[in-house]
């Protein structure tokens, strides 16, 4: 009797015990930021960048073909790989930087960057989407201090160029300031001269969990197919990217595509 007595004790025992974990790794998941949003009716063809000719891509063999490779959430670790990659293959690429905690110590990595002619653009400070879209004003305070972060390592270069975290069409925004949210920021985006810029190729390398560097060249291959103007959302956060990174070049090379920076992009019109 004693020793059924013992035995269901630990049961109990090691219930609570599993219990608490899950508890305790639901709370570490609801806590992390939703990555960039790759749905199809998250993408956003760059309304305000390209006129509707160019949106359509016709397929015509004597419209140029032009790609502009992104990369979201930097610098890391693996920045300067990236950045290894790029003089290699010698394109250039725009880096959408945030400014948080976790990355702070890999700024200066910046300066190299913006050296070697790629643009430095914004995306966040804190990329914490439940302070940056609380109001239109704290978005704008966020990005004020992005900036001034910034300015040791980019110098006085103008950085009107951002990227909404998750996208202007996101969704995820309304939770923390209201239905309309995302339209005040888009309206406010262009009173204060900025630009921004979305995608229409996702590699999908920051959208539940880990991707091997075969899936995200697979993922941007097949969503580039058809379009002559590319938009690529990558993140040079990930290993995988950087592997898959120098073959996704050279696709895109051997397809004919040129390759530029998004501050060369038209202007609707």
């Amino acid at each position: 009797m004693m020793f059924r007595r013992k035995k269901y004790i630990r049961k109990l025992w090691f219930l609570a015990f599993f219990m608490a974990a899950a508890v305790a790794a639901g709370a570490l998941v609801k806590s992390r930021q939703p990555a960039a949003l790759c749905r199809n009716e998250d993408l956003v063809y760059f309304m305000q960048a390209m006129d509707q000719e160019a949106d359509a891509d016709d397929g015509s063999p004597d419209e140029e073909k032009v790609v502009y490779l992104t990369f979201d959430d930097g610098p890391s670790k693996v920045t300067e790989d990236v950045l290894d990659i790029l003089k290699e293959e010698g394109v250039p690429a725009t880096f959408f930087v945030i400014a948080a905690e976790n990355n702070e110590k890999y700024l200066p990595v910046l300066s190299r960057t913006a050296s070697e002619g790629h643009l430095i653009a914004l995306h966040s400070g804190s990329h914490q989407y439940s302070t940056i879209y609380a109001s239109p004003e704290a978005f704008w305070q966020d990005l004020a201090g992005l900036r001034e972060k910034l300015t040791p390592y980019v110098g006085n270069a103008q950085m009107n160029i951002l990227r909404f975290p998750g996208g202007s069409t996101n969704t995820v925004s309304r939770k923390y300031g209201g239905s309309s949210i995302m339209k005040e920021l888009k309206a406010q985006a262009e009173t204060y001269g900025f630009r921004y810029v979305d995608w229409n190729v996702c590699a999908n390398d920051a959208v539940g969990g880990r991707h091997s560097p075969s899936e995200i060249y697979k993922n941007v291959v097949e969503e580039a197919a058809g379009h002559n103007t590319c938009v690529v959302l990558m993140h040079d956060t990930k290993k995988e990217t950087v592997q898959a990174l120098g073959d996704i070049i050279r696709w895109f090379k051997n397809a004919g595509y040129r390759f530029d920076t998004v501050d060369h992009m038209p202007k609707s019109t």
